[in-house]
């Protein structure tokens, strides 16, 4: 009887509603009572037991044997109590199907192989980078001792003396274009000053003429002839502009080029003196298994070494021979521009003077060329 009402009470479903509160519903008043008269026969019986089932199930513990799994809804009878003890085998199986999946520990896995690859890269660099350092500070000690030891007279160095002539006939010409150069800027800027001041006075005649009737041919005549210096001196400083430009290429352009390979050419003539000097010293110390090892390396890099001394080399002569060509055809063709030029303004041949112009290909801008448009100021 009681396990039919605990049966009954273990498997009652209690409703809810959309708000989640239990619904109303009958009682039962036979269900009631016969729990009602259970709880009171518990009490009775189960108070002197109480102590010693407690005690019973702490040591023992429940014994999962005799439970039962309910199935059913309300009102289901004993025939849907199903005993655990009638379950056989093991409660979990294993899945022969399934494969096995090993979870791996810290620091193991695909990333840290790329971690372990990136780490071996960034390590190559450095030593790379090491590797560099060390050898800068070699050649860089190597040179500096070369260097001191040629200005204190204790060290020979390699001359070759046809060469140097010629690279310091260079840099004394270098030196005397320049002044050329800084010359012509400044008759440049003087003349465009007076060019400019002959336009304002041709105006101001010209506006006086107007003004002044019993001077009006005599300013006319002076307004018209400033106006006429004024137009061959534009013309005149489109011929010294062209002279100048070219000039410039010529020192800071090529002649530029030309030194800077001789500069490098320098560099290397120093190197090969120092692994020169280092291979010399090295032969005329004892002969045994470490000294020779160390006398094969310094071979091999005087032998680098005096490669690129001899490439540089034959780099300068080239350079110096096209730049004495380039220089007497340009230099000629404007120093005569300049003289034409010069000679017809002084002369007032206006023709001659525009003649000379298109001789040298040369095209003056129009007046306001430099000036932007409209449209380009917006």
């Amino acid at each position: 009887m009681a396990d039919s009402i605990m049966s009954r009470a273990a498997t009652m479903e209690i409703p809810i509603n959309s708000n989640g509160d239990s619904r109303t519903i009958p009682e039962d008043d036979g269900l009631e009572q016969a729990a009602k008269a259970q709880w009171s026969l518990d009490e009775k019986v189960g108070s002197a037991t109480e102590t010693r089932d407690l005690q019973q199930v702490m040591v023992s513990g429940p014994n999962l044997n005799e439970t039962s799994i309910v199935s059913g809804g309300y009102g289901g009878t004993a025939e849907g109590i199903i005993p655990t003890s009638s379950i056989k085998g093991p409660a979990i199986r294993f899945n022969a199907d399934f494969p096995p999946r090993r979870i791996p520990a810290p620091g193991q896995g695909p990333n840290m192989h790329q971690a372990g690859t990136a780490e071996e890269a960034t390590r190559g660099v450095a030593v790379e980078k090491l590797d560099f350092m060390r050898k800068w500070g070699l050649n860089t000690y190597k040179c500096t001792k070369q260097m001191i030891s040629e200005r204190f007279g204790r060290g020979s160095r390699t001359v070759d003396l046809e060469l140097e002539a010629q690279i310091e006939v260079l840099r004394d010409t270098k030196r005397k274009y320049e002044n050329v150069l800084r010359l012509a800027r400044a008759l440049t800027n003087h003349f465009y000053s007076m060019v400019q001041t002959q336009h304002a006075l041709g105006d101001t005649f010209a506006d006086l003429s107007q003004k002044s009737p019993e001077l009006r041919d005599e300013f006319g005549y002076n307004a018209e002839t400033q106006k006429l210096l004024c137009k061959n001196g534009e013309t005149l400083l489109g011929a010294i502009n062209f002279f100048v430009s070219s000039i410039n290429t010529l020192v800071n352009k090529t002649m530029e080029d030309t030194l800077l390979t001789i500069k490098k050419y320098e560099d290397a003539r120093l190197e090969y003196d120092a692994y020169r000097a280092d291979l010399e010293e090295l032969n005329l110390g004892p002969r045994d298994a470490v000294t020779m090892a160390r006398i094969e390396a310094a071979q091999q890099q005087y032998q680098v070494q005096k490669d690129k001394y001899e490439r540089l080399r034959n780099d300068v002569t080239i350079k110096l021979k096209f730049l004495e060509e380039n220089k007497v055809k340009v230099m000629h063709k404007q120093l005569l521009l300049f003289h034409n030029a010069i000679s017809a303004y002084f002369a007032g041949n206006q023709q001659q003077l525009e003649q000379t112009l298109k001789q040298f290909n040369i095209k003056l801008k129009p007046p306001g060329a430099d000036k932007p448009s409209w449209l380009e100021e917006q």
